[in-house]
């Protein structure tokens, strides 16, 4: 391994890269664990021990071993031909990312980690080689992504919700309801959640293959489900029955998106780290590195971390400031989301995950009517999203301008 200490510029980089990560785990424990939290399904204390481990396992375990050094192709890496500019570049992508995680952490904004990375990405190839750098396409799908995913999430969420209120809710006698009807939405989830655990956290490529993941997970979910509240459902208050049920089926929709989220957004982390890696080792970096073990290990110490310091802020705001959350609305947007992604990620179709899990708390909101929309949190929210690409981009350009000057 070489001597990350002899080397300053790397040295350097993998303390913002720790910084970026701990960034990441602050604003996106969100998208995990704010909807079970929100719905009384486990306190906050509970959300950031498992979050926090979970993050970790997934970046460790099951985090890239080859990821991109560029994000997403934004910009074109031929056009960067010194090594200095890619390593001024990663430092200034990263620390522009970073702090406007936190500031938009700070007042309880949840925002894309992956548009924060782009945005720094776009910033610096910019100041170095001109607007011709950027794929304007790719940079138009995550624009596209703004509007698509809360939208696809929003209406997703809607059609659940109402659809297990009207199944068993809204029954002469819930209780009943829920034993015939709970384990057929409990068995859906499970189809999704395998089929996506194949996908997003092993990497898998093969779409048969993790529908037979998804079959398999869906079938003993079912199975389990129907035995358990066949036995154990009580019915003193049927209605509180009936979130109980969907409340233990809640913490481990949570527990997978945690699992998940560590194994695909610590790239946007440790992709740039693994860029000046190469760099410093090879005295050059293609599109694809290989990622030593302890910068993935990094990544998702620094991802646990922010889960556990600094987490609670955005995690209030999706789970408690948008509308109020039972253990059955949380159910509904947490197969929602996850739902979304996995549609999207299959047609090729630009998603991002924070601002789908939003969409979906929206859209359970939206199923009481408007009035149980916080619409001043709601439009705080959007705006940060359309400025976060902007913002990320200058903070980095001039990053980048200093770096390149003292460097």
């Amino acid at each position: 391994m070489i001597d990350v200490f002899g080397d300053p510029w790397l040295l350097i980089t993998i303390v913002v890269g720790l910084f970026m990560a701990w960034a990441i785990g602050a604003n996106d424990a969100a998208n995990s664990m704010s909807t079970a939290v929100g719905a009384g399904a486990i306190t906050p204390k509970q959300a950031v021990l498992i979050a926090g481990v979970l993050e970790f396992v997934g970046a460790y375990f099951f985090g890239k071993s080859v990821t991109e050094t560029i994000r997403k192709g934004i910009i074109d890496p031929s056009q960067i031909t010194e090594p200095t500019v890619l390593i001024y570049g990663s430092i200034a992508a990263l620390l522009a990312a970073a702090l406007w995680l936190l500031i938009a952490t700070k007042f309880g904004l949840p925002v894309s980690t992956t548009h924060s990375i782009i945005g720094g990405i776009v910033g610096y190839g910019v100041i170095y080689a001109g607007m011709d750098i950027v794929n304007w396409s790719k940079l138009g799908q995550v624009v596209l992504s703004w509007i698509l995913s809360p939208i696809f999430g929003a209406i997703m969420a809607f059609v659940v919700f109402k659809a297990i209120s009207k199944s068993i809710l809204q029954s002469k006698d819930p209780v009943k309801s829920a034993k015939r009807y709970a384990p057929v939405w409990i068995g859906l989830a499970f189809v999704v959640i395998g089929t996506m655990f194949y996908i997003k956290t092993l990497h898998g490529k093969e779409l048969a293959t993790a529908l037979g993941y998804g079959a398999m997970a869906g079938v003993l979910a079912f199975i389990v489900s129907f035995i358990l509240l066949r036995n154990h459902v009580k019915a003193t208050d049927p209605y509180w029955s009936v979130e109980g049920i969907f409340k233990r089926v809640q913490v481990l929709t949570s527990c997978y998106v945690a699992l998940s989220h560590g194994a695909n957004d610590v790239a946007n982390a440790i992709g740039p780290v693994a860029a000046v890696y190469a760099v410093a080792t090879m005295g050059l970096a293609g599109m694809k590195v290989p990622v030593p073990r302890w910068i993935l290990a990094m990544g998702g110490l620094g991802i646990a971390l922010g889960v556990a310091t600094y987490g609670y802020k955005v995690m209030e705001t999706v789970g408690k400031k948008i509308t109020e959350l039972t253990n059955t609305r949380g159910f509904s947007i947490d197969f929602a989301a996850a739902t979304t992604v996995l549609i999207a990620s299959r047609l090729g179709m630009p998603i991002s995950t924070t601002h789908t899990v939003v969409g979906a708390v929206i859209g359970v909101g939206l199923a009481r009517g408007v009035k149980a929309i916080n619409k001043d949190i709601v439009k705080d929210i959007i705006i940060s999203w359309f400025i976060t690409v902007p913002v990320a981009a200058i903070i980095s350009a001039m990053l980048f301008k200093v770096l390149m000057i003292v460097g």
